[in-house]
């Protein structure tokens, strides 16, 4: 269903940019299009058509966007950051995620009153 939309979506999308330059320009941008009414285009009814034609293919081309963003939000479930899960694997020295240990005051009233060990390793030399 909705590679159709989108199919759809896409031939508007063309047909639109194609009507809208095919329109005669009507303001004076650059002195380029305002020559003489020799074109094929240039009669006010081929006018009327494509203006009534853009209109169309707009307001098409806005409810297919609508119907695809439905359509998006369809499949897509509630999440939520506050109570989430950590889906990660548990790193060493890592803080407990805050959902199990009953908030972070609980956490921190259980924390070791003694410093942690140095780690192992070389160490970067500090100035006194």
């Amino acid at each position: 269903m909705q590679h159709v939309i989108i199919v759809i979506h896409l031939m508007l999308v063309l047909a639109l940019i194609g009507a809208v330059l095919l329109q005669r320009s009507e303001g004076g941008g650059l002195g380029i299009g305002s020559g003489g009414g020799s074109g094929f285009m240039s009669s006010r009814g081929t006018a009327n058509v494509l203006t009534r034609a853009t209109a169309i293919l707009a307001g098409l081309f806005f409810a297919t966007s609508l119907i695809l963003s439905i359509l998006a939000g369809f499949n897509r479930k509630p999440t939520s950051i506050i109570q989430g899960t950590q889906s990660g694997p548990v790193v060493p020295g890592a803080p407990a995620p805050l959902g199990d240990g009953g908030g972070l005051l609980k956490q921190l009233q259980g924390a070791p009153a003694t410093p942690p060990a140095p780690p192992s390793g070389p160490q970067v030399p500090q100035s006194k």
